[in-house]
């Protein structure tokens, strides 16, 4: 006779490598793993619930390491989900003595993260950046690395966030994640678009080898009608055997009822754990609530005496192992911890959160953590415990924590006033940071219930605002609720400076979109008196060089690059948004690329939404000005998306004017027409000032590139006042070149004269390269009668000019057309040519019509270049010439002397040929540019 096979066995065969109808999947690991000292690899295992995920997971880990990689290994658990760093610290703990060869900061951060010094957490994308160092460098001398997940659904979200940053970037290194989730679950990676193998239900003939080589006594057919319930499931086909007796396994007595198949292995857990003594069950609870498998731990909760001699009948049992390696316990299965909270009472959950709470120093998230999940009914003390892990989980950049771990606090308040607050906090962090604005109207009515006299708190007041400029785009109430808060406030401690930053930031806004002066004057005292109590200046920043960059911006330029300089380190979704806001009217946008693809990420991540949301358009933002067109659709189109989905209607307004700018650009007239109307029939009637620029901008360009300057003149003249660059609106900065050109070529001169001279004023020169090449180039278009060569010149030859395309392209176009009107049709030429070049790169059609019709009306046809076999060459004339000539080994000053250009024109035309001959250095240009000798009428200018 033979008894059934415990789960130890199964998991001694899949130590084995012996996974009965697993052929398959071994051999995707095995090609899994044969490739990560070349490249880092990541895959996600999914499938049911006792499918053999975790079997899996265990071979994996062996054969990873036999073939000689560090492996480290992470169970998510349900009852650690809320604590910080909880299955990060399993992937450091291995580590530990790596973590002290790091850079002192990154060190410091690790530390912090696994508790053993008194520093913070820092914020999230650092730890992440922090792992990830970790882990490249721990591959270099030691050879790959591979992270073994299971359960990636229970895994605390920092870990997760920090988990994931790591899976999506493993390709950096000799780095692999190999996870797995059920299926259905969400985690971590659901966004990080790794592969994803479904790990399915065992074929009738594998589960049938299965059982027999388990249960060889079972009769055949007892066996088949197992294999008929399980449906394939191996743990079924494993444990269902248990809950029969030996004569029902021989056929000799009737089998059970048919079950539903999770509720079979319900019990199947439940008569397992319930048949331990009462001391194993105490302990197996106490290791479900603490969540990390630490036996110190539990050790001290108890007050002593031999753990393992105490886990002994568990692990007999097959409920739990203590891994070899780590020397923490872990389940075998997670439904096996299910059945421990099952089984236990609310007094005895209680008293172990009690037991552990008392392992943890005075102030620590898991102390009060502990304490929260033992407290039975209100209790003040906890809930300010709570109150401060929430805003030391907001530093660390993780806004749900906080948000979660405030309205558990709200629970536990005594006081309606208390619960007020807390819950007021939730929905203020939630409008500005988590993009939860549908709830935010259900947590403020909440939190006036609890504490009417609250109810115009900084926190409330700051919500409601927040619901109501994204929401409805009410500036005029937001700004008057803003206001009488922030005068009433009297806060003292982090927290309170964090929602009085929220409420200023906030204030900011109402203010930016208002587009009126009136509203900005309250925020600028209180961000002067901000400074005086804080030495944090990003508020004064962007005060300046996003409030008012034309007047206040220099003066805080210094201030503004040390930041942007600094935010490969800064990792707080909220600072990189905000420094990147600051940076965007004078054009830093570039050195916050890489920081804000990380704030989308980490909202993709079901992080920061609303930062998430604003990183897109700023992004897109950047990829209009760079000239990187193609990216601009795919950027704006999420993030109107998302303000869809979380209902932010203001917030898209930056998304849909960039849309229409494109589409103005490209000569897309419907839809820059629509889009305008949009912006101005939904500002207008809420005093939105700010989306009626937007449209004349949209409009203005349009007209602009269809040469209607009289047009595009009366869309800026509604609102621009010749000769006032306006301290309340910002974007004033960029309609400065439109409205020169459109007064200009529409005979308006002096207005044009007088709007650069304001321009100059302003020091605007002085901000970044691309005002000093707008201005220079301005002033000339808006010079009388003749052709101001210098300024002209300047302009062209601004050092790196081509960084700004769309831009650049304009000033020679306007350049070359004064040429072609002065009869200098040869130096036209040069610039006409350079400008059509570049549209027909970005798909500017009316733009490269304009060029295309003055080298036409200066008698040069417009021609392109065929190769050999006809078909039309990517190059322009110019393009070609430069090219053939740099073929031949020439320098860029060799060829600007025989062509009469500058070097740098040369390097522009240059920079443009490469990508179209897919090539990317002059070595490449001989072979490519055989065959493209004749040409041919051009048909598409």
């Amino acid at each position: 006779m033979s008894s059934p096979t415990p789960p130890a066995a199964a998991g001694a065969a899949a130590d084995a490598g012996c996974l009965v109808g697993r052929a398959a999947e071994l051999a995707l690991l095995d090609g899994f793993f044969g490739s990560v000292a070349a490249r880092g690899r990541a895959l996600l295992l999914t499938g049911e619930a006792g499918v053999g995920k975790s079997a899996l997971l265990d071979v994996a880990a062996r054969r990873a390491s036999d073939r000689g990689l560090r492996v480290l290994r992470v169970v998510g658990s349900q009852f650690e989900v809320s604590v910080s760093f909880a299955a990060l610290d399993q992937v450091l703990q291995p580590l530990a003595e790596e973590i002290a060869a790091l850079p002192s900061w990154q060190a410091r951060t690790l530390r912090a993260v696994r508790g053993v010094s008194d520093g913070q957490p820092t914020e999230l994308l650092a730890v992440a950046g922090a792992v990830q160092v970790l882990l490249s460098q721990q591959a270099v001398r030691s050879g790959p690395v591979v992270i073994v997940i299971d359960d990636v659904a229970w895994l605390d979200r920092p870990s997760a966030i920090v988990l994931g940053t790591v899976a999506r970037y493993t390709q950096s290194a000799s780095v692999a994640l190999l996870a797995a989730s059920r299926s259905g679950d969400e985690s971590f990676l659901g966004s990080t678009g790794i592969p994803v193998h479904e790990v399915r239900p065992l074929a009738e003939e594998a589960a049938n080898e299965l059982v027999a080589q388990r249960f060889p006594a079972m009769s055949a057919r007892v066996r088949q009608r197992l294999v008929v319930e399980a449906a394939g499931n191996p743990l079924a086909l494993l444990e269902l055997p248990a809950t029969l007796n030996e004569a029902q396994r021989q056929e000799r007595g009737p089998l059970p009822a048919v079950l539903p198949l999770p509720e079979r292995l319900k019990k199947v857990f439940s008569a397992r754990v319930g048949a331990l003594p009462q001391r194993t069950r105490e302990l197996l609870l106490l290791a479900v609530l603490e969540g990390s498998g630490g036996l110190h731990v539990l050790e001290r909760a108890l007050g002593g005496g031999d753990v393992l001699a105490g886990l002994g009948p568990a692990e007999q049992a097959g409920v739990v192992r203590v891994d070899s390696h780590t020397g923490r316990l872990v389940f075998r299965h997670p439904l096996t911890r299910s059945a421990v909270m099952d089984l236990s009472t609310g007094a005895e959950r209680r008293r172990g959160h009690l037991a552990l709470a008392g392992q943890f120093p005075e102030g620590s998230e898991r102390r009060a953590r502990h304490l929260a999940n033992a407290a039975v009914g209100p209790d003040d003390t906890v809930a300010a415990l709570l109150h401060e892990v929430a805003y030391s989980t907001l530093r660390r950049g993780d806004a749900v924590g906080a948000i979660t771990t405030l309205l558990r606090a709200s629970d536990l308040c005594s006081t309606g006033a208390g619960r007020g607050r807390m819950l007021a906090e939730a929905a203020c962090l939630g409008a500005n940071i988590t993009g939860d604005l549908r709830n935010v109207r259900a947590l403020l009515d909440n939190a006036r219930l609890a504490d009417p006299v609250g109810a115009g708190s900084l926190a409330a007041a700051t919500a409601a605002a927040s619901r109501l400029i994204n929401g409805e785009g009410d500036v005029d109430t937001a700004h008057k609720l803003l206001v009488g808060a922030i005068r009433n406030h009297a806060g003292a401690g982090a927290a309170d400076d964090d929602i009085l930053n929220e409420a200023l930031l906030t204030l900011l806004l109402v203010c930016f979109y208002s587009g009126r002066p009136e509203l900005w004057r309250f925020f600028e005292s209180e961000v002067a008196e901000a400074q005086l109590r804080s030495p944090d200046q990003l508020l004064c920043v962007l005060r300046g060089a996003f409030g008012d960059p034309a007047h206040a911006g220099p003066a805080v330029l210094d201030v503004l690059d040390g930041i942007v300089a600094d935010l490969h380190r800064e990792t707080d979704p909220r600072r990189i948004v905000r420094a990147a806001v600051a940076a965007a009217y004078v054009d830093r946008l570039p050195g916050c690329r890489s920081a804000l693809r990380r704030v989308v990420d980490d909202g993709r991540d079901g992080g920061a939404i609303t930062m998430a949301i604003e990183a897109f358009f700023l992004l897109a933002n950047d990829a209009y000005f760079s000239g990187q067109w193609g990216e601009l659709p795919k950027l704006t189109e999420e993030g109107l998306r998302w303000c869809t989905m979380y209902n932010y209607r203001l917030t898209a307004g930056p998304g849909r004017f960039l849309r229409g700018l494109l589409a103005a650009a490209q000569g897309d007239a419907e839809t820059a027409r629509k889009t305008a109307d949009r912006l101005v029939s939904w500002g207008n009637p809420r005093g939105l000032g700010l989306l009626r620029v937007y449209a004349a901008h949209i409009r203005a360009l349009s007209a602009l590139g269809g040469a209607d300057f009289e047009g595009a003149y009366r869309h800026l003249r509604s609102v621009i006042t010749p000769g006032d660059i306006p301290s309340h609106l910002p974007h004033a900065l960029w309609l400065f070149p439109d409205f020169a050109e459109a007064a200009a070529r529409t005979g308006r001169h002096a207005e044009a004269a007088a709007h650069v001279a304001a321009v100059r004023g302003t020091g605007i020169p002085d901000v970044s390269p691309r005002l000093a090449m707008l201005t220079d180039a301005a002033q000339a278009i808006a010079t009388l009668d003749v052709i101001d060569h210098e300024r002209f010149r300047q302009a062209v030859d601004t050092p790196d000019a081509e960084r700004w395309p769309f831009d650049w392209a304009r000033i020679c176009l306007a350049y070359g057309e004064r040429l072609r009107r002065a009869k200098a049709g040869a130096e036209a030429r040069v610039h006409l040519e350079a400008a059509l070049g570049t549209f027909r790169r970005l798909g500017a059609e009316p733009w490269s019509a304009r060029a295309a019709n003055e080298l036409r009306a200066s008698g040069i046809p417009v021609t392109a270049t065929v190769s050999a076999d006809g078909r039309p060459s990517p190059l322009t004339p110019q393009e070609l010439q430069i090219a053939q000539l740099a073929a031949t080994g020439l320098t860029n000053k060799q060829i600007a002397g025989r062509l009469f250009l500058s070097p740098r024109t040369v390097a522009a035309h240059l920079r443009n040929a490469f990508p179209k001959l897919n090539v990317t250095s002059r070595a490449g240009l001989r072979d490519a540019l055989t065959g493209l000798t004749s040409r041919a009428p051009d048909r598409t200018g």
